[in-house]
Protein backbone atom coordinates (compact mmCIF):
# COMPACT_ATOMS: atom_id res chain seq x y z
CA UNK A 1 0.00 0.00 0.00
CA UNK A 2 2.77 2.41 0.95
CA UNK A 3 4.64 1.48 -2.22
CA UNK A 4 1.52 2.27 -4.26
CA UNK A 5 1.17 5.66 -2.56
CA UNK A 6 4.83 6.46 -3.25
CA UNK A 7 4.37 5.47 -6.88
CA UNK A 8 1.31 7.73 -7.19
CA UNK A 9 3.14 10.66 -5.58
CA UNK A 10 6.10 10.19 -7.89
CA UNK A 11 3.80 10.34 -10.92
CA UNK A 12 1.72 13.33 -9.79
CA UNK A 13 4.38 16.04 -10.34
CA UNK A 14 5.14 14.68 -13.79
CA UNK A 15 1.43 14.68 -14.62
CA UNK A 16 1.12 18.27 -13.40
CA UNK A 17 4.16 19.31 -15.42
CA UNK A 18 2.73 17.63 -18.49
CA UNK A 19 -0.59 19.44 -18.13
CA UNK A 20 1.17 22.77 -17.66
CA UNK A 21 3.20 22.12 -20.76
CA UNK A 22 0.05 21.30 -22.72
CA UNK A 23 -1.61 24.50 -21.52
CA UNK A 24 1.49 26.52 -22.45
CA UNK A 25 1.61 25.01 -25.93
CA UNK A 26 -2.11 25.70 -26.37
CA UNK A 27 -1.64 29.33 -25.33
CA UNK A 28 1.27 29.77 -27.75
CA UNK A 29 -0.78 28.28 -30.59
CA UNK A 30 -3.65 30.65 -29.73
CA UNK A 31 -1.45 33.75 -29.81
CA UNK A 32 0.21 32.60 -33.03
CA UNK A 33 -3.20 31.95 -34.60
CA UNK A 34 -4.35 35.41 -33.54
CA UNK A 35 -1.52 36.96 -35.58
CA UNK A 36 -2.51 34.85 -38.59
CA UNK A 37 -6.11 36.09 -38.28
CA UNK A 38 -4.89 39.70 -38.29
CA UNK A 39 -2.87 39.04 -41.45
CA UNK A 40 -5.86 37.35 -43.07
CA UNK A 41 -7.94 40.45 -42.45
CA UNK A 42 -5.19 42.73 -43.80
CA UNK A 43 -3.81 40.87 -46.84
CA UNK A 44 -2.69 44.09 -48.49
CA UNK A 45 -0.36 44.96 -45.61
CA UNK A 46 1.12 41.46 -45.63
CA UNK A 47 1.69 41.46 -49.39
CA UNK A 48 3.33 44.88 -49.28
CA UNK A 49 5.68 43.61 -46.56
CA UNK A 50 6.69 40.68 -48.77
CA UNK A 51 6.97 42.64 -52.03
CA UNK A 52 8.68 45.79 -50.74
CA UNK A 53 12.15 44.12 -50.66
CA UNK A 54 11.56 42.92 -54.23
CA UNK A 55 10.95 46.54 -55.25
CA UNK A 56 14.24 47.59 -53.65
CA UNK A 57 16.05 44.81 -55.51
CA UNK A 58 14.56 45.95 -58.83
CA UNK A 59 15.38 49.58 -58.10
CA UNK A 60 19.00 49.04 -57.12
CA UNK A 61 19.62 46.24 -59.58
CA UNK A 62 18.31 47.98 -62.69
CA UNK A 63 18.67 51.68 -61.84
CA UNK A 64 22.00 51.74 -59.99
CA UNK A 65 23.52 48.32 -60.63
CA UNK A 66 25.34 49.37 -63.80
CA UNK A 67 27.20 52.13 -61.95
CA UNK A 68 28.26 49.99 -58.97
CA UNK A 69 31.57 48.16 -59.06
CA UNK A 70 31.17 44.51 -58.14
CA UNK A 71 34.04 43.01 -56.10
CA UNK A 72 36.12 40.61 -58.26
CA UNK A 73 33.71 41.31 -61.13
CA UNK A 74 30.52 39.43 -61.83
CA UNK A 75 26.81 40.10 -61.85
CA UNK A 76 25.61 42.83 -59.46
CA UNK A 77 22.46 40.84 -58.66
CA UNK A 78 24.67 38.07 -57.25
CA UNK A 79 26.32 40.60 -54.96
CA UNK A 80 23.05 42.33 -54.07
CA UNK A 81 20.74 39.40 -53.33
CA UNK A 82 22.54 37.94 -50.25
CA UNK A 83 22.68 41.44 -48.79
CA UNK A 84 18.98 41.95 -49.46
CA UNK A 85 18.18 38.64 -47.78
CA UNK A 86 19.93 39.90 -44.64
CA UNK A 87 18.40 43.39 -44.89
CA UNK A 88 14.90 41.87 -45.07
CA UNK A 89 15.56 40.04 -41.79
CA UNK A 90 16.44 43.38 -40.16
CA UNK A 91 13.47 45.24 -41.66
CA UNK A 92 11.22 42.65 -40.00
CA UNK A 93 12.06 44.39 -36.73
CA UNK A 94 9.64 47.17 -37.67
CA UNK A 95 6.57 44.96 -38.09
CA UNK A 96 7.29 43.18 -34.80
CA UNK A 97 7.78 46.45 -32.96
CA UNK A 98 4.59 47.99 -34.38
CA UNK A 99 2.46 44.93 -33.53
CA UNK A 100 3.79 44.67 -29.97
CA UNK A 101 3.47 48.42 -29.38
CA UNK A 102 -0.11 48.43 -30.70
CA UNK A 103 -1.14 45.59 -28.39
CA UNK A 104 0.49 47.26 -25.40
CA UNK A 105 -1.01 50.72 -26.08
CA UNK A 106 -4.53 49.34 -26.66
CA UNK A 107 -4.49 47.31 -23.46
CA UNK A 108 -4.57 43.97 -25.28
CA UNK A 109 -1.38 42.81 -23.60
CA UNK A 110 -2.77 43.74 -20.18
CA UNK A 111 -5.93 41.73 -20.86
CA UNK A 112 -3.84 38.73 -21.81
CA UNK A 113 -1.83 39.07 -18.59
CA UNK A 114 -5.01 39.14 -16.51
CA UNK A 115 -6.17 35.85 -18.02
CA UNK A 116 -5.14 32.40 -16.72
CA UNK A 117 -2.64 31.78 -19.50
CA UNK A 118 1.06 31.06 -19.64
CA UNK A 119 3.04 34.28 -19.26
CA UNK A 120 5.59 33.34 -21.92
CA UNK A 121 2.92 32.49 -24.52
CA UNK A 122 2.39 36.10 -25.58
CA UNK A 123 6.03 36.69 -26.44
CA UNK A 124 6.72 33.23 -27.86
CA UNK A 125 3.54 33.30 -29.94
CA UNK A 126 4.62 36.59 -31.47
CA UNK A 127 8.09 35.16 -32.18
CA UNK A 128 6.70 32.08 -33.92
CA UNK A 129 4.20 34.05 -36.00
CA UNK A 130 6.76 36.62 -37.13
CA UNK A 131 9.32 33.89 -37.88
CA UNK A 132 6.83 32.13 -40.16
CA UNK A 133 6.03 35.45 -41.80
CA UNK A 134 9.76 36.04 -42.37
CA UNK A 135 10.27 32.57 -43.84
CA UNK A 136 7.54 33.20 -46.41
CA UNK A 137 8.96 36.64 -47.20
CA UNK A 138 12.43 35.18 -47.60
CA UNK A 139 11.01 32.55 -49.95
CA UNK A 140 9.39 35.27 -52.07
CA UNK A 141 12.67 37.19 -52.25
CA UNK A 142 14.67 34.07 -53.14
CA UNK A 143 12.21 33.23 -55.89
CA UNK A 144 12.46 36.78 -57.24
CA UNK A 145 16.24 36.59 -57.19
CA UNK A 146 16.21 33.36 -59.17
CA UNK A 147 13.97 34.99 -61.79
CA UNK A 148 16.41 37.91 -62.05
CA UNK A 149 19.41 35.67 -62.63
CA UNK A 150 20.78 35.21 -59.12
CA UNK A 151 22.14 31.75 -58.35
CA UNK A 152 23.94 29.98 -55.52
CA UNK A 153 26.92 27.95 -56.64
CA UNK A 154 27.31 25.36 -53.91
CA UNK A 155 25.27 22.41 -52.69
CA UNK A 156 22.03 22.25 -50.76
CA UNK A 157 23.90 22.08 -47.44
CA UNK A 158 25.45 25.49 -48.02
CA UNK A 159 22.07 26.90 -49.02
CA UNK A 160 20.42 25.62 -45.84
CA UNK A 161 23.32 26.91 -43.73
CA UNK A 162 22.91 30.38 -45.26
CA UNK A 163 19.16 30.35 -44.59
CA UNK A 164 19.85 29.27 -41.00
CA UNK A 165 22.16 32.28 -40.52
CA UNK A 166 19.51 34.59 -41.97
CA UNK A 167 16.84 33.23 -39.63
CA UNK A 168 19.25 33.49 -36.70
CA UNK A 169 19.60 37.19 -37.44
CA UNK A 170 15.81 37.46 -37.72
CA UNK A 171 15.39 35.75 -34.36
CA UNK A 172 17.71 38.29 -32.75
CA UNK A 173 15.87 41.18 -34.44
CA UNK A 174 12.58 39.73 -33.18
CA UNK A 175 13.62 40.19 -29.57
CA UNK A 176 14.98 43.66 -30.31
CA UNK A 177 11.62 44.52 -31.90
CA UNK A 178 9.66 43.07 -28.99
CA UNK A 179 11.65 45.09 -26.46
CA UNK A 180 11.34 48.32 -28.47
CA UNK A 181 7.61 47.72 -28.91
CA UNK A 182 7.13 47.23 -25.18
CA UNK A 183 9.30 50.25 -24.36
CA UNK A 184 7.65 52.57 -26.93
CA UNK A 185 5.65 55.39 -25.32
CA UNK A 186 3.49 56.05 -28.37
CA UNK A 187 3.43 56.39 -32.16
CA UNK A 188 6.22 58.98 -32.03
CA UNK A 189 8.61 56.49 -30.43
CA UNK A 190 7.77 53.86 -33.04
CA UNK A 191 8.35 56.35 -35.88
CA UNK A 192 11.73 57.34 -34.43
CA UNK A 193 12.90 53.73 -34.33
CA UNK A 194 11.66 53.15 -37.89
CA UNK A 195 13.74 56.09 -39.08
CA UNK A 196 16.85 54.68 -37.40
CA UNK A 197 16.43 51.25 -39.02
CA UNK A 198 17.16 52.64 -42.49
CA UNK A 199 20.61 54.13 -41.72
CA UNK A 200 21.48 50.88 -39.93
CA UNK A 201 20.55 48.95 -43.08
CA UNK A 202 22.35 51.19 -45.55
CA UNK A 203 25.49 51.62 -43.42
CA UNK A 204 26.55 48.08 -44.29
CA UNK A 205 27.87 45.95 -47.13
CA UNK A 206 24.38 45.22 -48.50
CA UNK A 207 24.60 47.49 -51.57
CA UNK A 208 28.31 48.28 -51.91
CA UNK A 209 31.53 47.05 -50.39
CA UNK A 210 32.80 49.07 -47.38
CA UNK A 211 36.13 49.82 -49.09
CA UNK A 212 34.31 52.30 -51.36
CA UNK A 213 33.33 54.40 -48.34
CA UNK A 214 35.48 56.83 -46.32
CA UNK A 215 37.76 54.81 -44.03
CA UNK A 216 35.98 55.60 -40.77
CA UNK A 217 32.56 54.98 -42.31
CA UNK A 218 33.72 51.78 -44.00
CA UNK A 219 35.02 50.48 -40.68
CA UNK A 220 31.61 50.99 -39.08
CA UNK A 221 29.91 49.28 -42.02
CA UNK A 222 32.37 46.39 -41.89
CA UNK A 223 31.54 45.62 -38.25
CA UNK A 224 27.80 46.07 -38.69
CA UNK A 225 25.89 42.87 -37.71
CA UNK A 226 24.03 43.14 -41.00
CA UNK A 227 27.32 43.13 -42.92
CA UNK A 228 28.41 40.00 -41.05
CA UNK A 229 25.34 38.03 -42.16
CA UNK A 230 25.49 39.45 -45.70
CA UNK A 231 29.17 38.49 -46.03
CA UNK A 232 28.58 35.02 -44.57
CA UNK A 233 25.68 34.27 -46.92
CA UNK A 234 27.70 35.49 -49.91
CA UNK A 235 30.46 33.13 -48.88
CA UNK A 236 28.09 30.18 -48.52
CA UNK A 237 26.32 30.99 -51.79
CA UNK A 238 29.73 31.53 -53.44
CA UNK A 239 28.58 34.92 -54.70
CA UNK A 240 30.91 37.92 -55.15
CA UNK A 241 31.84 39.49 -51.82
CA UNK A 242 34.10 42.20 -50.46
CA UNK A 243 37.60 41.36 -49.33
CA UNK A 244 39.44 42.86 -46.37
CA UNK A 245 42.13 41.94 -43.86
CA UNK A 246 40.04 42.56 -40.75
CA UNK A 247 38.84 39.78 -38.45
CA UNK A 248 35.23 40.52 -39.38
CA UNK A 249 35.91 39.97 -43.09
CA UNK A 250 38.11 36.90 -42.63
CA UNK A 251 35.69 35.17 -40.20
CA UNK A 252 32.34 36.22 -41.63
CA UNK A 253 30.47 33.00 -40.78
CA UNK A 254 31.64 33.00 -37.16
CA UNK A 255 30.83 36.70 -36.89
CA UNK A 256 27.35 36.07 -38.33
CA UNK A 257 26.72 33.72 -35.41
CA UNK A 258 28.32 35.84 -32.69
CA UNK A 259 26.36 39.03 -33.43
CA UNK A 260 22.83 37.53 -33.30
CA UNK A 261 23.70 35.56 -30.17
CA UNK A 262 24.89 38.76 -28.46
CA UNK A 263 21.83 40.71 -29.58
CA UNK A 264 19.52 37.96 -28.33
CA UNK A 265 21.42 37.73 -25.04
CA UNK A 266 20.79 41.45 -24.49
CA UNK A 267 17.22 41.93 -25.71
CA UNK A 268 15.57 38.64 -24.69
CA UNK A 269 16.00 39.20 -20.91
CA UNK A 270 15.27 42.91 -21.33
CA UNK A 271 12.01 42.01 -23.09
CA UNK A 272 10.99 39.65 -20.30
CA UNK A 273 11.75 42.27 -17.62
CA UNK A 274 9.92 44.97 -19.55
CA UNK A 275 6.92 42.71 -20.06
CA UNK A 276 6.70 41.92 -16.35
CA UNK A 277 6.79 45.63 -15.50
CA UNK A 278 3.89 46.58 -17.74
CA UNK A 279 1.01 48.19 -15.87
CA UNK A 280 -2.05 46.04 -15.49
Amino acid sequence: MKASIRSFESLAPADTLGRRLNYAVGDIVTITGRAFLHWRRQPGVVLIGWLFPVMIVLMFGFLFGGAIRVPVGGNYFEFLMPGMFALTMVFGLESTMIAVSADASKGVTDRFRSMPMNASAILLGRCIADTIHSIVGLGVLIGSGLLLGWRWHDGLDAMLAAIALLLLLRFAMLWAGIYMGLAAKGPESVAAIQILVWPFGFLSSVFVEPSTMPVWLGTIAEWNPLSATAAATRQLFMNPGWQADSWAAQHAIEFAVIWPVLITAVFLPLSIVRYRRLKR
